[in-house]
């Protein structure tokens, strides 16, 4: 009885010592993943939320900051505005006078002069440098160009914004620029610089910042046509004393230019008047809610007071204007393409058979 209760006792005692030892296995790792493994983890979880936060803030400070940045300088320009009210303006023509702060210069006395925002849209070889060289020739206007035929500029509708932004702010320096008193402001854009490609963003931007429109189109394509071909020919022969010259100044050189008579490839001629006809007609179609206006190069050149109208459009003083282009092209198409013949079979019979009496 007594050994009995003696071997009771040694199994209370294993049992116990298992129990012992089983809670070390089981306690004494856990308590070393508790205070280690934890610790580095929550570490390297405190770390990367201290690096988010401070990028999140890095990055809103910028935001606000360019926020500030535009919000002053809408300020600024509702101040000016404010200063420079004229009650005789139309309250439908408020959105397009303008009252910009270079940063380059001061305007000085001419800082409530109201300035009109525009833009010449066209194609290449339709007269728009000559229309450009007549506009530029009214004491308050300052067209600069074809600024987007530089692709960086056009590459996006980033860099287009931007460009516009600094053209309209008075800050675009060329030869065209005029002095502080300028009442118009505006650029040379063809249709295939990425106006038509970033039509909504454009017409957004026209529309938002009062940017009125100068649609300048030829009539006979076929003409323009001519003119691109002869074009393409002096930029690589360069004819005038081994410069090529898109415009001349004289007649010698007009001459010289005009000796040049291109073979049109007919098997696409059609197929390029569409196209030329289908670009023009898009681009009309998508700024047709812009305040614009339509001006055909043949018209101008049969009645020089059709720039007027322009004038009028820009509610500009009228004034004499003047050109020293000199019109290359003066004589019949006949006498300008090559394979004449070949293009008036082409053309006979169809909806441009009119342009072969150009």
């Amino acid at each position: 009885m007594e050994e009995a209760g003696r071997e009771k006792d040694r199994s209370v005692v294993v049992v116990v010592e298992d129990l012992g030892t089983a809670s070390k296995d089981t306690v004494n790792p856990s308590a070393k993943s508790t205070r280690r493994y934890p610790l580095l983890s929550w570490t390297t979880i405190l770390a990367l939320i201290a690096l988010v936060g401070v990028y999140i803030f890095s990055v809103s400070l910028k935001q606000n900051g360019m926020l500030l940045g535009l919000k002053q300088t809408d300020m600024i320009e509702k101040e000016r505005e404010k200063l420079c009210q004229d009650p005789s303006i139309p309250v439908t023509e408020i959105p397009y006078v303008h009252y910009p702060t270079p940063d380059t210069y001061s305007r000085k006395e001419c800082a409530c002069t109201p300035v009109r925002f525009f833009a010449i849209l066209s194609m290449q070889r339709s007269g728009s440098g000559w229309i450009e060289t007549l506009l530029n020739s009214h004491e308050n206007i300052s067209s600069n160009g074809e600024i987007f035929s530089i692709k960086e500029r056009r590459s996006n509708i980033t860099s287009i914004t931007k460009t516009l932004d600094k053209l309209y702010n008075l800050d675009w320096l060329s030869s065209a620029a005029k002095n502080e008193c300028t009442a118009a402001v505006g650029l040379k854009w063809m249709l295939n610089q990425g106006l038509v490609q970033h039509h909504e963003e454009v017409v957004e931007y026209f529309n938002r910042r009062g940017v009125s429109a100068i649609f300048l189109l030829r009539r006979n394509t076929l003409q323009r046509y001519v003119s691109v071909l002869a074009n393409a020919h002096d930029s690589k022969a360069k004819q005038i004393n081994g410069t090529h010259k898109s415009h001349v100044h004289s007649e010698r050189e007009a001459q010289i230019l005009a000796q040049f008579k291109p073979e049109i490839d007919t098997k696409k001629l059609i197929a390029d008047l569409k196209k030329f006809d289908k670009l023009a007609a898009d681009a009309l179609l998508y700024f047709k809610k812009t305040r614009h206006i339509i001006l055909y190069y043949e018209d101008v050149v049969s009645n020089d007071t059709k720039l007027m109208d322009v004038l009028d459009f820009l509610r500009l003083p009228k004034r004499k204007l003047s050109s020293r282009h000199v019109k290359i092209h003066t004589k019949l198409l006949r006498d300008h393409i090559d394979n004449w013949a070949e293009v008036n079979s082409t053309l006979m019979g169809t909806q441009y058979e009119s342009f072969l009496n150009g």
